[in-house]
């Protein structure tokens, strides 16, 4: 696959790099494609050991594609809610972008890190979750919620999920490390340095020893019902998500109606017909 949206640097430590910086690597369809297909060459190349991701530019990512000129015209090629109605190609195509691939990455048998530095909103809280660990810098800011892949009460615990999903707030990179979602914690200028130099330690173990570690500390994660619960946790997204794009949808439907109606009646009234 050629990578357009991607860096792809193979090596024994294999580097990915988000590389959408004009739009802070919002996550497209494309992007999270090429990813996927970055991650599965990472994997199958026996020179590898370790892979980090990390973002170009300014910040790591700001989350979902909303609606770049990129993503529409992806949208619109691919004949993406041609219907807007299709419920079932919506549910779709979000599983398999943010749910599947996202559980697949998790489950890759080799370590994986994020280096987080800026922005880490919504989404690339997705991919970040999916990475074994995350290292980010003293300037990274976390807005997690109730995504697609909700992954918050494992990453933060029950209670401090609730307590930052209720008030929806941003938290810094040294709350997320006290609540155990960021693993270490980094001044800017030297978080690549450092996080480098940790997966350089990790590469020089053998490989099967670190593909059984985290075999078995997912598999203990998901006897407690991780994988379970987070394919639950989607179905309770996509219901809240549905109503709230049927509501939008009827708003926009009842404001073109109010627009049609208020044409109509001005073409129809006296002073337009010259009486």
């Amino acid at each position: 696959m050629e990578y357009r949206q991607i860096i792809y640097e193979p090596g024994t430590v294999a580097r990915v790099k988000l590389n959408r910086p004009r739009y802070r690597n919002c996550l497209s369809r494309v992007l999270l494609e090429e990813l996927d297909d970055a991650f599965r060459g990472a994997v199958a190349d026996d020179s590898v050991r370790v892979i980090v991701l990390s973002g170009e530019g300014d910040n790591f990512s700001s989350g979902h594609d909303l609606g770049t000129p990129e993503e529409m015209a992806d949208r619109k090629e691919r004949g993406y809610m041609a219907d807007p109605t299709d419920a079932v190609a919506r549910y779709e195509r979000m599983r398999d972008l943010y749910v599947e691939k996202s559980l697949r990455w998790r489950s890759l048998p080799k370590p994986m890190i994020a280096m987080v530095h800026g922005y880490c909103i919504y989404g690339a809280c997705i991919v970040a979750a999916s990475m074994d660990l995350v290292f980010a810098s003293e300037d990274a800011m976390f807005l997690p919620t109730h995504v697609q892949y909700f992954s918050a009460p494992w990453d933060f615990g029950p209670r401090k999920a609730k307590e930052l999903l209720f008030e929806h707030r941003f938290i810094t990179a040294r709350e997320a490390c006290e609540n155990h979602f960021v693993s270490r914690v980094y001044p800017r200028d030297r978080l690549e340095e450092e996080t480098l130099a940790y997966a350089a330690r990790v590469a020089q173990n053998d490989p099967f020893r670190l593909r059984m570690t985290k075999f078995s500390i997912n598999h203990m994660v998901d006897a407690m019902g991780y994988t379970t619960e987070v394919e639950a946790a989607y179905h309770t997204y996509f219901l809240r998500a549905q109503k709230e794009w049927v509501e939008s949808e009827y708003a926009e439907s009842l404001a073109i109606a109010s627009a049609e109606t208020a044409q109509r009646n001005l073409e129809l009234s006296p002073w337009r017909r010259g009486k």
